[in-house]
């Protein structure tokens, strides 16, 4: 009998396991298993053709209604064409040079058909699809249950079509698997559920709707259970690790009294529970979220100040050079030159001089330096430290679980931990995905800061966009100063940390700061401006000059890549310019947005798109333009792309295990399992999660 874990090689062939493995990352018995159907469509029901998306791999139901043999123009063969479709649901199939094809599709033949959706002549096509036939020698008193069976349609390829996916399944299917039930009888019987196994095979093969439907309800159930399983052991586990105590100090008073500004309610709510974490015993595992310039840094250097009040380290981890340096700058700025030297603060690049690099590792491992902030260079081998207490993660989701472990892994005892996001979590996924995350909110933004006005531009109206470089002239003459972003450094080339985040309803090239850069000097509005430029791939000096220049006024207007996406401080900015705005994220863009209005005077967004209307691009545009609100725009963020987005692969480090639940439709289900997985007994649950983790370990290593 087969295992989760046997090989699909050793069922299916070296060939076709191959062929599963590169196209799908299908190794094993349990990954076939798991791969489960999109839909079901029936014999009895043709496809409605009208709204195939173009470009995309699809598997229909269609009846050939004509077909046409003819010889091509002006080069040599032949082309069958066979339309399939009823009605004004019509569909082209496109063979070259396969005449023989006559014989199979014919007037009347029905079945499934499966290729990437083209247009030709405005026409939808499939160019030489895969295809099954049914059979159409259905004994009548039979056909009605033959019409009505579901047929599975599975997520497909283009050399892997939905019924050879349907095949391998069955094939293992009928060899036999064992499949342990992991969840208790009493729940399922609680639930009215199937067990596993029985879910997994009629998933697959069911006889009527009903079957697969509850067996749908079932999987999604375990999956929705396990996930809380792990969460509560997470959670567990932490609250068993002995951590190091720290409570505030002289250090952290002389702190207070000495910043220019009172703390947001909020702020002070964050404090006082991190405070609480620190000195509980057991390690932090906070996150601390908040609105655009809500004031994260601050709470988090009230909480390196309490660790460093007996001789303890804090790192702050951040994903650009260009954020760790400014962190750097405003960190030093606000603790003042006596408390900076006492804490012997440092900064750690990778791009950093050799000798700058040694002194400061140096201080970190004889415990000089009680707070260094830096890049991916803190995670390197070569460097140690004498107590790490707290590890800073700012902009988390900008970090594999790896890396942030490495960082952790380099403390003698565990420390505690205080993830950074400027993204606004939405409630329905921290429930759901950091349920074992504790959770600090900052809403309020602190007093002073200055609504920024937002107005989509569309680029075909060219008086608007001159209107733009006028608006920006103006800026600057009255003595503020302007940000104007490009998706790209140069044309073909993406800025390598937000490659994800592109997206557009446009085929032409989008903005790029070097183009940008040299037609704005010849601008008529522009061209007496001292203008600059800033992206990832410039010299670590050369971006620091770049900023300091426009720091200090010197730069009137900056053209830069999303490097100035968060951390950046500079209050007399007022105006922020998105070119090809479409082709970034929701959350990113207001993101972008709060590099503005951080002074006196009020901000100013520009954002300008060709997206087409309705388009996805566009709707994120108008929903920015509409909201000032953080946390209601990663509500909107996660209705308009989904989790799978927003969560991205880096906050689990692997592909995600949730194979059929979407926390969003799925909320209620992930929330109401959390009370039942949080009742089990210890001895269950780790009886539950030793199989499940086993299974999943040792899979992993299958894989290599």
């Amino acid at each position: 009998m087969l295992t989760d874990l046997t090989p699909l090689s050793s069922l299916l062939g070296d060939k076709t396991a191959k062929a599963f493995e590169k196209q799908l990352a299908i190794t094993t018995v349990a990954d076939l298993l798991q791969h489960y159907p999109r839909r079901y469509s029936k014999r009895g029901e043709l496809t409605d053709f009208s709204s195939l998306p173009i470009g995309e791999v699809v598997t229909v139901v269609g009846k050939v209604i004509s077909t046409n043999q003819r010889r091509m123009k002006g080069r040599k063969g032949s082309i069958f064409e066979v339309v399939l479709g009823e009605s004004d649901s019509k569909l082209t199939l496109a063979f070259f040079n396969q005449s023989w094809r006559q014989s199979e599709l014919h007037e009347g033949v029905t079945g499934l058909f499966s290729g990437k959706i083209g247009s030709f002549s405005n026409n939808l096509q499939l160019t030489h699809p895969d295809y099954e036939l049914f059979n159409s020698e259905v004994i009548e008193s039979q056909a009605k249950a033959w019409a009505e069976l579901p047929i599975p349609i599975y997520p497909a390829t283009g050399t892997l079509s939905s019924w050879r996916i349907q095949k391998a399944i069955e094939k293992v299917l009928e060899a036999g698997i064992n499949i342990e039930e992991v969840l208790p009888e009493k729940l399922l019987s609680g639930e009215a559920l199937y067990c596993l196994k029985e879910a997994i095979e009629l998933i697959h093969r069911p006889k009527k709707d009903s079957e697969w439907q509850l067996a749908l309800k079932t999987l999604k159930y375990h999956e929705a259970f396990l996930l809380q399983l792990g969460l509560v052991e997470r959670r567990k586990a932490a609250s068993k690790q002995k951590a190091s105590v720290y409570k505030s100090g002289p250090l952290l008073e002389g702190f207070d009294k000495t910043l220019p500004f009172e703390l947001t309610d909020d702020q002070k709510t964050a404090g006082s529970e991190i405070s609480e974490d620190l000195s509980a015993g057991h390690p932090m595992n906070r996150m601390l979220q908040g609105e655009v310039g809500s004031g994260k840094t601050v709470v988090a250097l009230r909480a390196v100040l309490s660790v460093a009040e007996s001789g303890g380290q804090s790192a702050m981890l951040a994903p650009t050079e260009v954020l760790a340096s400014q962190h750097y700058r405003s960190i030093v700025q606000a603790l003042g030159p006596k408390l900076t030297k006492e804490l012997g603060v440092q900064l750690l690049t990778g791009q950093q001089p050799l000798a700058k690099r040694k002194k400061t590792m140096l201080d970190l491992a004889s415990g000089n330096c009680r707070l260094v902030i830096g890049t991916h260079a803190l995670i390197s081998q070569n460097v140690s430290f004498f107590d790490l207490g707290l590890v800073i993660i700012d902009e988390q989701h900008r970090f594999g679980v790896g890396q942030r472990e490495a960082l952790k892994a380099k403390a003698k005892n565990t420390p505690h931990s205080l993830v950074m996001t400027a993204t606004p979590i939405p409630r329905t996924l921290a429930v759901s995905i950091f349920g074992d995350l504790d959770i600090s909110s900052l809403r309020e933004l602190p007093r002073g800061r200055q609504k920024i006005a937002t107005h989509v531009v569309d680029i075909s109206k060219s008086d608007h966009v001159a209107r733009i470089w006028q608006r920006v002239s103006e800026e600057v003459a009255a003595g503020r100063q302007v940000f104007v972003v490009c998706p790209r450094i140069e044309i073909g080339q993406v800025e390598e940390d937000f490659k994800e985040e592109l997206e557009s309803d446009q085929d032409l090239e989008p903005a790029n700061v070097k183009g940008v850069f040299e037609a704005l000097h010849q601008n008529q509005f522009l061209k007496d401006l001292k203008i600059d430029l800033l992206h990832g791939k410039m010299s670590s000096d050369d971006k620091e000059q770049a900023m300091a220049d426009f720091e200090s006024a010197k730069t009137n207007v900056l053209v830069s890549t999303t490097v100035i996406e968060v951390g950046v401080n500079v209050p007399n900015a007022s105006t922020m310019v998105v070119l090809d705005a479409d082709r970034f994220g929701l959350s990113q863009l207001h993101q972008l947005r709060g590099r503005v209005g951080r002074g006196e005077h009020a901000g100013l967004c520009l954002l300008v798109s060709g997206a087409k209307e309705q388009s996805l691009a566009s709707q994120r545009l108008i929903a920015l333009a509409s909201n000032s609100d953080g946390f209601e725009l990663s509500e909107i963020d996660l209705d308009l792309r989904g989790e799978g987005d927003v969560l991205g692969n880096t906050q689990s480090g692997t592909r995600s295990s949730l194979r059929l639940l979407k926390v969003v439709r799925d909320a209620k289900l992930i929330q109401a399992v959390r009370k039942p997985a949080e009742d089990l007994d210890a001895s269950g649950l780790s009886e539950i999660l030793s199989r499940v983790l086993e299974v999943q370990d040792a899979a992993q290593l299958a894989r290599g």
